[in-house]
């Protein structure tokens, strides 16, 4: 742990009820990183998220944000970071100007008109700025409440899942400002459900059941897939589904394809074997690298693997 560190995190815990949202959760995130946390639904993202940015109060651990220490500190804290929900608020009957102006005066900050203009052209929205927030696209509203949450010049930013909803045209812009925004130094954290998004982060953490399972770097949370992967286009999926499970430690479908976790002894030719004395017809069967999608899979299966055996096990 590191004085310099952007945000820390030491035990978080919190329930709701018998739920239990965050469980004895540990992350540091250094200033200037992006970080995608993702996850299923109700793996605690967007609990996290709130607790992070002081909405939500802990039932147990620490949150330290910018050398601060959240439960003293809430009121020093809150100028110096930005937060986009999943239900961002804009005003639909006010123009983009007046959104931005709005938000302005919330956060105290006096001479807007130039931070604006900046926001308003780093955003494209120069063209726009007249125009009412409740005609623009949903990209388009995305992109001005990033600009509302960005207008006090705060030094991290916490989005909740931004860009659900919005077409991938307006998804990949969208990232594109934020990618700007990380060479201007500023940390963001980020919940998203899209794996495509999460491989362009500077880290990404994969939570399950309330607990981060891996933080790393895309590149080495692909090497956490044990054996290797090949892919099997079938016009038979079932029949290929079952003839492999002999073989394989795990097996993804995706539409005409299968995903087979092979141990690193078992070649090509074998499972090409394997197939057609079963009488399966292949299209076509690759060796191919693991996507964060197939890691992720298989680090959730073995996360609820575990669950059950947890709650399955006698006291």
């Amino acid at each position: 742990m590191t004085n310099n560190s952007a945000l820390i995190i030491r035990g978080l815990c919190k329930s709701f009820g018998e739920t239990h949202a965050v469980r004895n959760l540990d992350l540091v995130v250094s200033p200037g990183e992006m970080l995608a946390i993702v996850g299923p639904d109700g793996a605690g993202k967007t609990t996290l998220i709130r607790m992070m940015c002081g909405i939500l109060k802990p039932d147990t651990g620490t949150i330290t944000v910018l050398g601060l220490d959240q439960a003293q500190n809430l009121s020093a804290i809150k100028p110096r970071i930005g937060y986009l929900s999943q239900q961002f608020s804009l005003y639909l009957d006010l123009t983009v100007d007046e959104n931005i102006e709005f938000f302005a005066e919330i956060h105290g900050v006096g001479d807007y008109a130039k931070r604006r203009d900046e926001l308003l052209a780093f955003t494209r929205l120069t063209p726009f700025r007249a125009r009412l927030a409740g005609q623009l696209s949903g990209g388009m509203k995305q992109k001005l409440a990033l600009a509302a949450t960005l207008i006090h010049t705060p030094e991290i930013i916490f989005l909740d899942e931004p860009t659900t909803g919005v077409d991938p045209v307006s998804r990949r812009d969208f990232w594109k400002i934020l990618s700007a925004l990380t060479t201007q130094g500023i940390t963001i954290l980020m919940t998203t459900p899209y794996l495509d998004e999460a491989e362009r982060a500077t880290r990404v953490a994969l939570m399950d059941h309330g607990q981060i399972l891996i933080a790393d770097t895309p590149q080495a949370v692909r090497k956490q897939m044990k054996g290797q992967l090949f892919e099997i286009v079938t016009p038979d999926i079932r029949r290929t589904l079952d003839t492999l499970q002999s073989l394989s430690q795990g097996v993804q479908a995706f539409g005409d394809r299968l995903n087979v976790v092979l141990d690193e002894g078992v070649d090509e030719s074998t499972i090409r074997s394997h197939l057609i004395e079963s009488g399966v017809h292949i299209t076509s069967l690759r060796r191919v690298q693991p996507s964060l999608e197939n890691v992720f899979i298989s680090l959730l299966e073995s996360s609820t693997a575990k669950q059950e055996t947890s709650v399955g096990s006698p006291a």
